[in-house]
């Protein structure tokens, strides 16, 4: 984990209690060939309308991709930046979630398809103010259309190529795009420990963009999602939902001012095929429908996940029980590591009971992903 350790201490109690690039300006839900290692997806007349030429590469093919191939996809996708100044505190309280609810349960047919049974339900606990000792996590805000405003959850992740100084998010992949109708999301602003005073709780009107985003507005200049969600992502939860994850570059209001990691304190680590028998996670997010409003930071203390798949040929997603609604999507799942948390999910999907959330097993596509958007700077 990257410096400041007051975070990192905060973290680590909490949780030992219990690809798209844009240019940029919500929980709910056998490969039969193995194209040659550097299958780079190079545009053909073949190419589909969400930009993957020929298809969908093969899960062997994905992990296997460099830099180049992941360039070479992501420059079909670009985003306009957010507006200067677009998330006055009258559009960021009308933001509703928009995501992905899953299926009653996967089918569980006699062989093991990477399905378990469901966890116990687990209460939502809300962080106290203030949230400062929580300064990786925080509020995700876009435009899914014509002044229809959207949110999510999202974590401040460590950069590989800008130690210290990292400027990346974690969230999830439909809160960055619709996936297969293509819908790219516009406008989109983090706000790292939105409410930490609590200046909105309860009904209360803030005045001052200080009292609710207390370490500025942050808009995102590239993202990156992987190719399954781009190209199978839906309103159900699904086989993309095994990839539903991206990661956002984002910048400070005032150029010349501090990276987010340096504003915020600190910054987690990704643990890329982590190993299940290990976790004992805890989920942190902002949910914001009913019976939350999405101006509480909770956490979940779901301990070892269990697992559940849409395709067995896909590592099957982590699950643990938690009440926590839509607007959480995209909040961070941690788990210590030699004494450190680190990222190792993010919320997905969820059903429509609020018993439980799964979220994507972050394998080495993921880690891909991450390569490529900490080198593309």
């Amino acid at each position: 984990m990257s410096s400041m350790s007051r975070t990192g201490r905060s973290l680590v109690a909490v949780a030992t209690a219990g690809l798209v690039v844009a240019a940029a300006a919500a929980c709910g839900p056998d490969e039969t060939q193995n194209p040659p290692p550097s299958a780079s997806p190079t545009p053909s007349a073949a190419a589909s309308a969400n930009g993957l030429p020929g298809g969908l590469p093969s899960l062997d093919a994905l992990k296997k991709w460099k830099f180049s191939d992941w360039d070479n996809w992501a420059k079909q996708h670009v985003l306009p930046q957010a507006a200067k100044g677009f998330w006055s505190l009258e559009k960021l309280l009308q933001a509703k979630p928009k995501d992905p609810v899953a299926p009653p349960q996967p089918s569980q047919p006699p062989s093991d398809s990477g399905n378990d049974p469901l966890p116990s339900p687990i209460a939502a606990k809300p962080m106290a103010h203030p949230y400062s000792q929580y300064g990786v996590d925080g509020k995700l805000f876009f435009d899914v259309g014509d002044n229809e405003h959207a949110v999510c959850s999202a974590t401040v992740i460590s950069d590989p190529a800008h130690p210290g100084k990292s400027n990346l998010i974690w969230t999830a992949g439909h809160c960055l795009t619709s996936g297969k109708t293509g819908k790219e999301y516009t406008n989109i602003a983090f706000v790292p420990e939105f409410n930490s005073s609590g200046a909105v709780s309860n009904g209360a009107k803030a005045k001052d963009p200080s009292q609710y985003a207390p370490l500025g507005i942050w808009d995102a200049t590239q993202a990156i999602t992987s190719p399954q969600w781009q190209a199978e992502g839906g309103e159900t939860g699904s086989a993309a939902s095994q990839y539903d994850f991206s990661i956002m570059r984002v910048q400070n209001e005032n150029p010349n001012g501090k990276s987010l990691e340096e504003t915020v304190g600190g910054s987690v680590p990704v643990w890329f095929n982590a190993p299940r028998d290990q976790l004992s996670i805890t989920a942190v997010g902002y949910p914001a429908a009913k019976p939350f409003d999405g101006m509480e930071m909770e956490h979940c203390d779901g301990g070892k996940p269990s697992r559940i798949s849409f395709d067995p040929s896909r590592p099957p997603m982590n699950v643990i029980g938690c009440s926590m609604t839509g607007g959480s999507s995209g909040g961070g799942w941690f788990a210590v590591r030699d004494g450190k948390p680190a990222l190792v999910s993010n919320t997905s999907i969820g059903p429509e009971d609020n018993t439980w959330l799964a979220g994507p097993y972050l394998d080495d596509v993921a880690a891909g992903a991450l390569n490529y958007i900490s080198k593309k700077s």
